[in-house]
């Protein structure tokens, strides 16, 4: 394997440019980020949620499966699961995911500018285990089905369009997506312990209804320059997608991804081996940027998932499994927790993302303290977040 840290282009959170601010400034260096102290110290005592927090910050329930949320008449889906955030005026939209089959989909909450409530709604039915997904340059959010010969959704998170399939973007395990506007591609990643690492180029940049799914291919290591090629059948009706084209680059169990503009820079996660991933697109090379078995000792973030990112330059991993936790990566290769949620060791952390401004940071216990899809919780985090 090799010892290589986040190189610190900018990631942003979901796959367009959200926040203008940038991460990971500066060169590579010689090894993976290392436990540290975080900016914001430990996280402290649980709170009344559950929630131990560092000082300053403070959570507040904001949706519950099965339950109206606060001050609407919208009942909060099951299995909550990935989500972005949308500017909507002075306001803001976020968007989740819902896990679960048959129904699945994905609902909005739309936030005033003062953070208070003002309506919730269904953004897409009918569909199967909605996992992680993507935000569009356009302001759609694709909602990604984690199933075999699953589909992609573009949906509107206002809810005044119609969900449209995007047959396209091909028919496998999808996880997450993240655009790419000065290449006007999108990379899909694939949630199996053998899947792979897609783009999907549209024919008109701006419309998903028509374009050419390919695959990466790359030798047996872990570095080094990639190619790309076409999927003959992305319906998956012949053969799995994944195993159509020769010499296509296995990855175990892709996860997050996020599209950094200002470095030219797809990361993507693979929970399986908990690596992080680094393609750049203009050189089209693909790094080992991180994994959590070259940490000394035991590693304070497993599990890696979603990924989002800070205004500060800061990255935010989600973990699935672990110790419940949201991690932060620094700039300086700091990696410490910045919260843990206790009493929910059945669940799985989901969906993080940042308000537009970054002053807010939403996620979800995807099945909460039961354990199980009904019991999911959305939560905001508030608090002296570094600008």
């Amino acid at each position: 394997m090799e010892r290589r840290s986040f190189l610190r282009g900018a990631v942003v959170s979901g796959s367009a440019a959200a926040f203008g601010g940038s991460l990971w400034r500066g060169s590579a260096a010689a090894d993976p980020a290392q436990p540290g102290a975080g900016p914001y110290g430990s996280p402290g005592q649980a709170d009344g949620n559950g929630i131990r927090l560092p000082q300053g910050f403070t959570s507040r329930v904001v949706a519950r499966s099965g339950q109206q949320v606060p001050g609407t008449s919208y009942t909060w889906h099951p299995a909550p699961d990935g989500g972005a955030c949308f500017a909507d005026g002075d306001g803001w939209i976020y968007v989740s995911n819902s896990e679960v089959t048959p129904s699945g989909g994905a609902g909005s909450i739309r936030f005033t500018a003062a953070g208070e409530v003002a309506g919730a709604y269904r953004i897409v039915s009918g569909t199967r285990q909605n996992c992680a997904g993507g935000k569009t340059p356009w302001d759609t959010w694709l909602s990604c089905e984690e199933v075999d010969r699953g589909y992609v959704y573009e949906t509107d998170p206002w809810g005044a369009k119609a969900a449209v399939r995007r047959d396209a973007m091909g028919r496998f395990k999808h996880e997450a997506a993240a655009a790419d506007p000065e290449r006007r591609v999108v990379y899909l990643t694939e949630d199996v312990s053998d899947g792979c690492f897609y783009r999907f180029r549209p024919t008109t940049w701006g419309s998903l209804s028509s374009g050419t799914l390919e695959v990466l291919r790359m030798g047996s290591g872990t570095s080094g320059p990639v190619t790309w090629a076409q999927v003959p059948d992305p319906s998956g009706a012949s053969a799995a997608t994944r195993n159509q084209v020769a010499g296509a680059k296995r990855f175990d169990g892709g996860e997050g991804c996020h599209y950094a503009s200002d470095s030219g820079t797809c990361w993507f996660t693979t929970k399986g081996d908990g690596r992080v991933w680094q393609y750049d697109a203009a050189a089209q090379t693909l790094e080992l940027a991180y994994d959590d078995s070259l940490i000394p000792g035991t590693a304070p973030l497993t599990g890696v998932d979603n990924v989002t990112g800070s205004r500060s330059g800061d990255l935010y991993v989600a973990e699935d499994g672990g110790n419940m936790e949201i991690c932060l990566i620094t700039p300086d290769d700091v990696v410490a927790p910045f919260l843990r949620v206790e009493g929910q060791g059945g669940s799985e952390i989901t969906g993080p993302a940042f308000t537009p401004d970054g002053t807010r940071l939403y996620f979800s216990s995807q099945r909460g303290t039961t354990g199980s899809s009904s019991g999911g919780i959305t939560y905001e985090i508030t608090g002296p977040f570094r600008t």
